[in-house]
C-alpha cells in the first residue's frame, strides 16, 4: 500500500560575531523534534557568513538525523520486542546500527 506524508521542516540560523548557531525543528505530524549546531569562526579566518551557516546547519542537521535513528529503534522494539533479555538486536527487517559501548 503506498504511503505519502509531509514532514515541516523549519532551520533557523543565527549569527554573532564569530559563532553561528543552527536550531532545525522538525514536525512529523505527531512529533516534534529538535537539532541543534554551532560553527565557530577564527579570528584569524575570512569572514564568509555561508560557511559558518553551513557548518552550523550541516550539525544541527546531523543532530536531527541522530534524533530521528534513536525513535525508529525505540518504535522497533515497541513493535517487535525482543523474545527474552539475552536476544541481541531487534528481531525485524530494519537494521539498526550499533551503539558505542559506554564504561
Amino acid at each position: 500500500m503506498p504511503h505519502t506524508v509531509e514532514w515541516k521542516l523549519r532551520l533557523y540560523l543565527f549569527e554573532d560575531e564569530d559563532e553561528t548557531s543552527a536550531r532545525v525543528v522538525l514536525n512529523t505530524g505527531s512529533t516534534e523534534l529538535t537539532g541543534h549546531g554551532a560553527a565557530h569562526r577564527n579570528p584569524e579566518d575570512t569572514a564568509v557568513p555561508e560557511i559558518g551557516d553551513e557548518l552550523a546547519a550541516g550539525r544541527a542537521l546531523r543532530d536531527l538525523g541522530r534524533q530521528l535513528v534513536e525513535v525508529a529503534g525505540r518504535d522497533i522494539e515497541a513493535v517487535n520486542p525482543p523474545a527474552d533479555a539475552r536476544s541481541a538486536g531487534p528481531r525485524t527487517g530494519w537494521p539498526m546500527p550499533e551503539q558505542p559501548q559506554q564504561a
